[in-house]
This record gives structure tokens, sequence and C-alpha cells, in this order.
């Protein structure tokens, strides 16, 4: 006896016929009719946004291109830094003003006075006198009427005598309002020389190089952009390598100077700049002063020979 019965599928009322089975998965539409009788094809729009970015892109693709074209020219013209476009000639042809004749504008720098003193005030450490700050003060004197005072912060415990006078006795017979300019040094425990010439309302101005920078600008000199680009470079050089880098770094500066100032008395030119008062001082403070190529020697000379120089050298005695 079977387990169970299994309704049969031919011939049976009720059966499935096979010609009601699917003979397919699915239908698609007849490709092999004729022309007329095919479908038109479905053709999507294209999105305006997408256009405007393709055109775009072929409007930046074009700019690049000419960029590289403008690019590769100029690197056919200047290949290495001793290529043959030389600066030289630029330089000798900026006009200068000497120190003494030129002047700046002290209301648009340090801002109105409205009666009170103009007062710069710098905070320096006494283990790492800034030596190009006392040559700038002492040529910004020659200029200005100047008010100068040294002090001591309490942060620091002993300051060398020769640091507490290192603007010389100071002997103040006149009133406050009849100098053009005070300049007040503060020897204090700090990383970097500082100054602020605005006590309530400016951030200071941080390290040597940048306080020389401005310090120099007080005398109004102009240059052309590549002698101050050339300026900047040296006063960097000196700060960053001669005073404070390696002797591998240190030769290679020197070596450098050696060849400038063969061909300009100055290192910015044929008249002193911030650039020669920094690199001055640094190699005052470096053991290589002694021993210099030539033409070096022949500038250090050259700068010793004007008083604000000297005053600085007794510092270091």
């Amino acid at each position: 006896m079977p387990m169970y019965k299994v309704r049969s599928f031919h011939g049976a009322p009720g059966a499935v016929r096979a010609e009601q089975l699917p003979t397919c998965m699915y239908r698609l539409q007849n490709l092999h009719r004729g022309p007329a009788a095919a479908a038109p094809p479905h053709q999507e729009e294209v999105d305006p946004s997408l256009l405007a970015l393709e055109s775009r892109q072929e409007e930046i693709l074009k700019r690049l291109y000419e960029l590289k074209i403008a690019v590769d020219g100029l690197s056919k013209m200047i290949q290495t830094p001793d290529a043959d476009f030389d600066v030289t000639n630029i330089i000798q042809a900026d006009e200068y003003a000497p120190l003494t004749a030129s002047a700046a504008d002290l209301d648009s720098m340090l801002g109105k006075d409205y009666g009170a003193l103009k007062d710069i005030v710098i905070n320096a450490n006494p283990s790492q006198p800034p030596l190009s700050l006392l040559v700038l003060h002492s040529l910004l004197c020659e200029r200005y009427k100047i008010l100068s005072a040294v002090h001591t912060h309490s942060s620091v415990k002993c300051v060398p005598e020769n640091l507490l006078k290192c603007f010389g006795e100071q002997t103040r017979k006149q009133s406050r309002h009849e100098y053009k300019l005070g300049f007040t040094l503060i020897w204090k425990n700090v990383p970097k020389p500082q100054m602020k010439f605005s006590i309530q309302t400016m951030c200071p101005i941080e390290g040597e190089g940048n306080i020389a920078r401005f310090l120099f600008s007080l005398f109004g000199q102009k240059h052309n952009a590549v002698t101050s680009t050339l300026i900047d470079s040296w006063v960097d050089t000196a700060i960053f390598q001669l005073k404070e880098g390696s002797n591998k770094e240190k030769a290679a500066v020197l070596r450098s100077m050696n060849t400038t100032l063969g061909k300009t008395p100055w290192l910015g030119g044929n008249e002193l700049t911030v650039a020669d008062i920094v690199a001055w001082c640094a190699l005052q403070q470096t053991s290589c002063s002694n021993a210099v190529p030539a033409n070096v020697q022949k500038w250090m000379k050259s700068c010793e020979n004007l008083a604000p120089f000297n005053s600085a050298l007794k510092l270091l005695k």
C-alpha cells in the first residue's frame, strides 16, 4: 500500500497541460522587425550643471597648459642659482639716500603721539645681548633726538656693568616732550628679544632680525623689490646660519659673503643697510670672526670705522 498518492499530470481532468508552462524566463522586444516597426530609442537628457562642470574643467586644463609653457620658458632662462641672470647691475642702479639725509614718518609708523613721547621698549636677555639693536640705537641717535634708558627686570639676578651702561651715561636735562623718540632697553629673562612701541594695543615683535628690520625702517630708506629681497635674505642668513648654524653652514655663508663683497662694498649694494649691521654683529658673536676671507675682512674694517660699531665692540671686551 503506497504511503501517499500523487495526482496525475497527464490526461486526467484538471491536469496541467504542457502548453500552459512558460517557454522562457521573460520576453524581449523583437529586434528583427523592419525599421518602421522598431521603437525609437530612448535618449536621456543631459543635466546642464554637468555640461557647465565639463566646460569649466576644460578651461582649467587650458590655463594649466599655458602656465606649464610659461614655467618651461622661465626654466630655460634660469636653470641654476649661478645662472647668467645677475642682479648686481639692478642693485647698483638702485637709488640710495644717506642715513643722515633720509627720514621716516614716525606718526605713520608708530602712531600719533597726541603729546606723549613715542617710546620703543625692548626686552633682551643679558646672556645674549643683541648687538645689532645697540648699533641701530647709536645710528638712530645721530638722526633723531632720543631719550634712552636701561632697566633691569626682577627675573634677572645680575647684569654686567657694561650692559647697564650700553647707552652711555644718561643724564636727562630736558623734559620728555622735547625728545623725538624714546628708546628703553629692559634686561629680562626672555628666550629672544621682544619689542613693543604701543604697550596696550600691539603684540610684541620677536627676534633680533625682525626688530632690526623695523628699527632700520625708521631711517626711511627706499629700495626696489630686488634689493629689498636681497637685504631680507642676508638678515635671515646672518641670524639662522652665521650665528646659529653649524660650522659647515658658517663656512658656506662666508664664501657667499666674500663673493658678494667682491662686487659691491656692502651686502645690499653701495650703501650700508640692516643686512650689514646684523651680519657684522653675528660675526662678532661667533668663533669665526678672526678667520674670514679677504673681502669679508675688508668689509668688517669698513664697518668698524663707523662710530656705532665701535661702541658695540666695547661691550664684547
